[in-house]
């Protein structure tokens, strides 16, 4: 057992991944103490530049990991140009890091707007009011926006924006990674292998 609780029999006895990651998760949501959910998002551009950003987990299961964006913004617009991506969760008070990459489908309208009713509504105003990724002249124009699209939905429900989806990444790979003492981490990596998975222990 090491000092977070982690015996080798989590990696060695999992044959596939999502259970594993469902552990992980639960054990972040109790110990994080902000945003056990954040995951950094890699992209890349057309000329193939790389472009990394912290976004929230919105949702998983054996379909793959989901999240939701502005399909405008430079993350949105480098995903619907490649449909590929990869995800890092690391959660630092218990030293484990999850790396993810595969290909990506969007949620469906009905995904997104179920999703979309569930946020704060200042939130649901901001999906409205901001040009995502775009230049913003001052902070009174972003202020202005949001002022104007909180009298255009002062009564009633607030639609969801068409540019305004989610995306779901299913992965091809999965690697979890836990620390241990003198650099020599516990490393296994699944690899998808028809309707199954392939399970690699790594060197640290």
């Amino acid at each position: 057992m090491t000092e977070t609780g982690l015996t080798d029999g989590d990696f060695t006895q999992s044959a596939e991944p999502y259970a594993l990651f469902a552990r992980w998760l639960n054990d972040a949501t109790a110990a994080e103490p902000n945003d056990p959910n954040a995951l950094a998002l890699a992209t890349v551009d057309p000329d193939g530049l790389p472009n990394v950003r912290m976004v929230l987990l919105k949702g998983f299961d054996e379909g793959g990991f989901v999240f939701y964006t502005n399909y405008e913004s430079t993350k949105g617009r480098e995903i619907l140009a490649s449909m590929k991506a990869a995800m890092c969760f690391h959660w630092k008070s218990l030293r484990r890091q999850v790396r993810v990459r595969g290909l990506v489908e969007k949620v469906t309208a009905a995904e997104a707007d179920a999703y979309f009713v569930t946020r704060a509504r200042g939130s649901r105003i901001g999906a409205w009011a901001s040009a995502q990724s775009r230049p913003l002249e001052s902070r009174f124009a972003l202020e202005k926006a949001v002022a104007e699209y909180t009298a255009r939905y002062a009564i009633g429900e607030i639609p969801r924006p068409a540019h305004w989806s989610g995306f779901r990444l299913k992965p091809v790979s999965i690697e979890f990674w836990h620390d241990r003492p003198f650099r020599l981490h516990d490393r296994v990596k699944f690899d998808v292998e028809g309707d199954s998975w392939k399970k690699t222990r790594l060197y640290p």
